[in-house]
C-alpha cells in the first residue's frame, strides 16, 4: 500500500546485542496496548506522515485518516495532497474488505487492486495496535515527556533480516496506553513518520466505508494486479 504505514530508522551497530531477546517490560506495556484496542470494533484516526531522506534532501509532508476494524482486518485510509489550498485536496485512498486491497491513486484516476497482506508479519493498518505480537522483537528504550504528556519509547526489529524495513519506534502515550507515533527507516535511508493527532473508538460507520464503489470515482481505470 505505497509503504504508508513504513517508518524506518537507521540502528546503530553497538545495540545489536539487545535485540538478542525479548525485553519483558516492553511486553508488558505493548500488551496494554493490544488489550485496549481490541475491547474497540471500530476506530478512526487523524493522522499526519512524513517522508524524510536527508542525503536526497528529500521531507513531504501528508495528512489524513484512517477508519479500521482490527477483528476483520478491514480499513480505509485517505491520504490527502500537500496543503495548498483551504480545502484538502485527495491523493490516495487506500481501502481494503479483507480479501481485496483497493488503492485509488487520484493523479492517474486509477485503482489498483490487489490481495491484502493478512499475514501476522504484514504491516496492515488494521494491526497497527497489535503489529508487536508475531514476527518482531523489542526493547523498551525508557519514558520521554513532550507537551505535558509521558511517552513510553519501544523499538521493534523484524525477525525477518530480509525485510525492507528493519527497525520501529513507537511512542505510546503511558496514561492512554495508545500508539502516539510510529517512526521506521528503510535499507535505503528513508525514514517515514506517522503521527496520531486524534483517536476515536467505536466510531459509527457504514459497511460499505470498507468496499471501493467506481462509480464515486467517474472514468476511473481498474488495474487487477492480482
Amino acid at each position: 500500500m505505497k509503504n504508508l504505514f513504513l517508518f524506518l530508522l537507521l540502528i546503530l551497530i553497538t545495540s545489536n546485542s539487545l535485540y538478542a531477546q525479548k525485553d519483558v517490560e516492553a511486553k508488558v506495556i505493548l500488551n496494554k496496548v493490544s488489550e485496549k484496542y481490541r475491547t474497540y470494533d471500530v476506530i478512526k484516526t487523524n493522522f499526519s506522515f512524513t517522508i524524510e531522506n536527508q542525503q536526497a534532501g528529500v521531507r513531504e509532508v501528508r495528512t489524513g485518516t484512517m477508519i479500521a476494524k482490527s477483528k476483520s482486518n478491514k480499513f480505509r485510509v485517505i491520504i490527502y495532497g500537500p496543503e495548498e489550498s483551504a480545502k484538502p485536496i485527495i491523493e490516495q485512498v487506500i481501502i481494503s474488505d479483507g480479501k481485496t486491497q483497493w488503492t485509488y491513486l487520484k493523479k492517474d484516476n486509477e485503482v489498483q487492486e490487489n490481495n491484502p497482506d493478512n499475514s501476522a508479519e504484514g504491516l496492515n493498518p488494521a494491526k497497527i495496535f497489535t503489529i508487536y505480537e508475531k514476527g518482531y522483537k523489542y526493547i523498551y528504550n525508557g519514558d520521554s515527556k513532550a507537551d505535558g504528556k509521558v511517552y513510553q519509547e519501544i523499538d521493534l526489529t523484524p525477525e525477518d533480516i530480509d525485510k525492507q524495513f528493519f527497525k520501529i519506534r513507537l511512542e505510546i502515550d503511558k496514561l492512554k496506553k495508545q500508539i502516539y507515533s510510529a517512526l521506521i527507516f528503510d535499507k535505503n535511508g528513508n525514514r517515514y513518520t506517522y503521527t496520531l493527532h486524534s483517536f476515536t473508538s467505536d466510531a459509527s460507520v457504514p459497511e460499505n466505508t470498507f468496499t471501493f464503489d467506481p462509480k464515486e470515482y467517474k472514468g476511473v481505470e481498474v488495474v487487477d494486479l492480482r
